[in-house]
């Protein structure tokens, strides 16, 4: 087991990173409600693509679960049951988690994609767990990190359910997007605690603790992205559908997170100006340079372009990989750190 645990740990930050990119595309798209209930989809584990399933019918045979769209609600079949010529309440309940009834069939499509990429995450996280015990006697952290992403994973599920539940609750939302970056640190921990390779790189302790600083930057950044996201679904929900006009009034939260872009930018480049002048041997800190650029170029495009197709979705994405790299880039740090004070024990 432990010759097949390290590649399903990548293959599994990988997943984690896909569910993160199917997150982002129903995001842009406007599709978190394209599936009103969960696990399923209006009741079934293979959506509808057209609104007559959805809409009641005679002689028609309901399995218990299944959902139709009646009188601009939601109703449930109580049981598997064949309908007469006539609509009989007696069969039905209303759906009461919520009151949005509407199908868009590429909305709908749109997040069920998203979540057969969460259910297969969680079965890769859940074989890495199954092969961490190949570690029990040499390394127990591997195999406690892992059953801890796999009940993350769970959790992140629930989340999501809850999620819809709420109609797309902005806070819960980002408390969705946080849990998906918890579950990438977990990963990249495990991925780098379960490498034997031995790395010479130089201790120098401004740029430990910059790691820390721009780690946590990032992730401020993101949480205040999504709140700017939230603005401009809002603008959409009240007719806005001109996305020159998307931004033209912004809150607080977008001011500020314009302008902590560019203590980020200053920070992480100062970062590699450490690391290439004390030749320490980050090579990561090129790939947060190159990623914290694109990441500038997305949002400039979102303000200036006024939103071009995919942006958003890259933006998020970009914010996400960057996040991990600059965590790998802490956990570099960090062992260089101990490996000092130990060879000076």
């Amino acid at each position: 087991m432990k010759s097949s645990f390290l590649p399903l740990a990548k293959i599994s930050l990988v997943l984690v990173y896909m569910v993160i990119f199917a997150g982002a595309a129903v995001r842009m798209t406007g599709s978190g409600m394209g599936c009103p209930d969960w696990p399923k989809c209006f009741g079934y584990y293979i959506p509808p693509t057209e609104e007559e399933v959805l809409t009641w019918q005679p002689d028609r045979t309901y399995k218990k679960g299944q959902m139709i769209i009646h009188d601009e609600a939601l109703w449930k079949a109580k049981d598997t049951f064949t309908t007469s010529s006539v609509y009989d309440e007696v069969h039905w309940e209303k759906y009461t988690k919520h009151d949005y009834a509407q199908f868009n069939p590429q909305h709908t499509w749109t997040e069920y994609i998203n979540r057969l990429c969460g259910a297969v995450a969680g079965l890769a996280c859940l074989a890495l767990a199954i092969a961490s015990f190949g570690y029990w006697s040499t390394k127990k952290k591997l195999v406690l990190g892992s059953w801890l992403v796999v009940f993350l994973m769970g959790f992140q599920a629930w989340l999501g359910a809850t999620v819809v539940y709420s109609v797309l609750n902005p806070l819960k939302i980002t408390v969705h997007m946080v849990m998906a970056l918890v579950i990438v640190a977990l990963l990249i921990n495990i991925i780098k605690a379960a490498k034997n390779k031995t790395e010479i790189k130089k201790y120098n302790a401004t740029f430990r603790v910059l790691t820390v600083i721009t780690l946590l930057l990032t992730l401020v950044q993101v949480v205040l992205g999504t709140q700017v996201r939230e603005f401009v679904d809002e603008q959409v929900k009240a007719g806005i559908t001109n996305e020159y006009l998307w931004l033209n009034t912004p809150t607080v939260e977008f001011y500020i997170h314009r302008s902590f872009s560019i203590l980020v930018f200053v920070l992480n480049f100062y970062l590699f100006f450490l690391n290439k002048k004390l030749n320490l041997g980050f090579s990561k800190v090129k790939w947060v340079a190159i990623l914290l650029v694109l990441e500038i170029l997305t949002g400039v495009a979102m303000q200036y372009a006024h939103f071009p197709f995919g942006s958003q979705t890259a933006h998020l994405v970009l914010a996400s990989i960057l996040f991990g790299v600059q965590y790998y880039l802490f956990l570099e740090a960090r062992k260089c750190y101990y490996s000092g004070k130990s060879s000076l024990d």
